[in-house]
């Protein structure tokens, strides 16, 4: 099989000729509108984004990173939000680049995917600093449900623009709800506030024929269910955290997952080479078994060169055995 074909042998609960990394599959269509906003000089000094939100690219950091202070935050008053939001422009975007990458993956070969960051939540709380969004959501949850659904129409309409200029196989859309120990909002008001209109972005690309893969590298255990109900096709950044066995008889096989490698635990100095195939061996043997399942390291790759060139060796190898010694059905 080609990585194409060995992927979605996982994804629809068939043989594959190996257990690994789905994102190795794929080629990417960088989103235009995260290009503008990401492509900062490495200088330390503040930028606005195409939402208004300052960021600042410090020398050495691996990316850019919202700075927001009292006085350069985008909604000051949540009460006042419509005066101050800046919801970007579509139709300006020069999609160029994107048709042209799009254009030249091969997907006899690999997955066209779209990468779209700054989800529901992440936007909020990138218009209105963390804590204070963390706050508005419980106290003002009238003012953050309206602002909430002026943001979720534009990315509906920018996922049908998207499917217009690209055709992606699958949008690979990021929204980290929670942290390695618990979600950032209470089950009850994630359900509330984020998950009707998750619903809709779903269902929007569905309805422009794509894969929804949902990046969110933390604790999702209490809302498992609810992601299977909203229609998230792929779950990729599983950390090991979450009872993963679990969330499989949960979901019942309807909620693939990519992720299960604990990166933190053998991306560190003075590990052994052992220690660091141990844990490949560990993920694969203790979720390949649920189905649907692409053993990684839930942000990619190990840091450490050495690291990650031992972690690779490993996955590749015995992905393979595991696929060979223990077949679908």
């Amino acid at each position: 099989m080609n990585p194409r074909e060995n992927v979605m042998a996982v994804y629809r609960g068939e043989q594959p000729d190996y257990y690994g990394d789905l994102m190795a599959a794929v080629e990417f269509i960088l989103d235009p509108l995260f290009m503008a906003d990401a492509m900062l000089p490495q200088d330390g000094k503040e930028y606005k984004d195409s939402w208004g939100t300052a960021r600042i690219f410090m020398p050495g950091a691996p990316g850019p990173h919202p700075h927001i202070t009292k006085e350069n935050v985008v909604i000051k008053d949540i009460e006042k939000w419509e005066e101050q939001i800046k919801v970007p422009d579509i139709d300006s975007l020069d999609w160029t680049q994107a048709k042209e990458t799009a254009a030249a993956i091969n997907r006899d070969e690999k997955l066209a995917c779209f990468f779209y960051p700054g989800g529901l939540f992440e936007r909020s709380h990138f218009l209105l600093g963390m804590e204070e969004a963390l706050m508005d959501y419980l106290e003002y949850p009238d003012e953050m449900a309206a602002m909430l659904r002026v943001i979720a129409d534009h990315k509906m309409a920018y996922i049908r623009k998207v499917a217009e200029e690209t055709h992606p196989d699958i949008i690979f859309y990021h929204d980290d709800w929670g942290t390695k120990l618990n979600l950032f909002l209470p089950p009850r008001v994630w359900r509330e506030m984020i998950k009707p209109l998750q619903k809709e972005i779903a269902d929007t690309i569905h309805e422009c024929g794509m894969i929804y893969m949902h990046h969110a590298d933390c604790i999702l255990e209490p809302i498992v269910e609810d992601m299977v109900e909203i229609g998230i096709d792929i779950w990729q950044g599983t950390i090991a955290q979450n009872d993963i066995v679990d969330i499989q008889k949960r979901t019942q096989g309807k909620l693939a997952m990519v992720g299960g490698i604990d990166g933190p635990k053998i991306d560190v100095e003075n590990i052994s080479e052992e220690k660091i195939r141990e844990e490949v061996r560990r993920a694969v043997d203790t979720y390949c078994p649920g189905g649907r399942f692409y053993p990684s390291i839930p942000n990619g790759v190990c840091f450490n060169e050495w690291n990650n060139n031992i972690f690779m060796d490993e996955l590749i190898h015995y992905g393979r055995e595991y696929a060979e010694k223990n077949p679908v059905g």
